[in-house]
């Protein structure tokens, strides 16, 4: 009689490893290339045992089933999992404290918490510790993700076993909990992820799902932040299907809070597909119409077509009024030698001098600058050394008799700050 061992969630990972290893055999996906989907030597029952003696603590199972039967680190989202030496050796929080950090947390509740590392410079050093160990308390350091932002196991309490992203402190940004309940799930589905080509820049920050699980919690959200969350979730698709891009398109016509997001993301699949939706937000009255248009066509349309918008966005300039908007407006024509001095003149020559310095940066590949001496004498006349600087910077000296007094009067100082690098 034969006997089939059930799979178990530990066999599933292990492998699930070797499938997400033989997916990204380039080792693209961020953090991959330090870990190279290798895991360390198992942790022993004694060496586990011997560690949480030491440390007064009882490690979540799913996590001490990793370090035992997986192993102690590697691989793992971002740039992998601590050993549990390692892990230790990076938190300088006490272990054995209560995790005072919960999902959910609001503003105010972090912004009390935080004040005193925020916004007491008088603080001492001993006064400092005492109040990130407050915040960072009763977690283990598991992991990085880069730069300032780590990944915490919590050790006690109601979200004992939870993931936790944390970063500096800053006011009105409470830590982010994972959706997941534990560690094993959360690496699970970090797996998935990769198996499934998703998107997995900051995996984890999203809610997970497939498109029908998404729609299916939007549909049946019972309030807006849960609708808007599952939509969010869709990002992390390279392609969206037909049947997605379909709800998408009613959301975008009967639900105003979530169109935006909804013309996006049909976007990122097909700028094609979005394109009504794009003329439509390019031509209303409404100058966040323009700019969301805008981002939109930065960010998914530089391998499309983009004649008919930029025709309308050029036609639209007289409608930008902000710095914001104007960068987005040199992003998207940038490619399409639609942006001369003389379009731009009202930018450069602007009173307010950021519009001025984006204008500029917008205009330093045109090629008609010697043409249009007029527009430039007119910005340095009205600007001053600054302007002539910054002129400088992004596009070098223009030669031109009439503008070369100016770029004597400036060329000492601007050679001082610089160094003599000229871009």
């Amino acid at each position: 009689m034969l006997f089939w061992k059930k799979e178990t969630q530990l066999d599933r990972i292990k492998n699930k490893l070797e499938k997400a290893m033989r997916k990204d055999t380039a080792f693209s996906v961020f953090g991959a290339s330090s870990h190279k989907y290798r895991v360390y030597e198992k942790l022993t029952v004694k060496e586990l045992a011997d560690w949480q003696a030491k440390n007064q603590v009882t490690l979540p199972e799913p996590y001490t089933q990793f370090l035992t039967k997986v192993g102690n680190g590697g691989a793992g989202p971002y740039y992998g999992i601590y050993s549990i030496e390692k892990a230790t050796s990076y938190t300088d929080s006490g272990l054995t404290k209560k995790c005072v950090l919960h999902p959910g947390m609001t503003k105010e509740e972090w912004n009390r918490l935080t004040e005193p590392l925020i916004n007491d410079e008088d603080i001492s050093d001993l006064e400092y510790d005492a109040a990130r160990e407050r915040v960072l308390g009763g977690m283990l350091c598991i992991g990085t993700q880069g730069c300032e932002y780590d990944m915490y196991l919590v050790l006690e309490g109601k979200h004992r076993g939870k993931i936790v992203y944390t970063s500096d402190f800053y006011p009105d940004r409470p830590f982010f909990f994972v959706y997941e309940d534990n560690f094993l799930d959360w690496y699970e589905r970090w797996l998935d992820e990769i198996i499934l080509d998703y998107d997995i820049a900051w995996f984890g920050s999203r809610m997970p799902g497939d498109e029908s699980a998404l729609i299916q919690v939007y549909q049946n959200a019972p309030n807006e932040e849960i609708k808007s969350k599952a939509l969010d979730g869709m990002f992390k698709f390279k392609k969206i299907s037909r049947p997605t891009i379909d709800f998408l398109e009613s959301v975008a016509e009967q639900r105003q809070n979530d169109r935006i997001t909804a013309i996006q993301l049909i976007c990122k699949t097909s700028v094609d597909a979005g394109r009504g939706y794009l003329l439509e937000l390019l031509h209303s009255d409404r100058n966040e119409d323009l700019l969301h248009a805008l981002q939109i066509l930065n960010w998914y349309g530089k391998s499309v077509d983009l004649s008919e918008f930029i025709k309308v966005i050029v036609q639209s300039l007289d409608r930008v009024h902000d710095p914001e908007t104007l960068r987005h407006v040199g992003y998207v024509l940038e490619s399409s030698d639609a942006i001369t001095l003389q379009n731009f003149a009202p930018f450069l020559c602007h009173t307010d001098s950021n519009i001025q310095t984006a204008a500029i940066y917008a205009t330093r590949s045109c090629n008609d600058k010697s043409e249009s001496w007029e527009i430039i004498q007119q910005m340095f006349m009205g600007g001053g050394k600054e302007v002539v600087k910054t002129t400088i910077q992004y596009w070098g000296m223009i030669p031109h008799e009439k503008l070369l007094p100016y770029y004597k009067a400036a060329w000492p100082e601007y050679k001082s700050n610089n160094n003599d690098d000229i871009m």
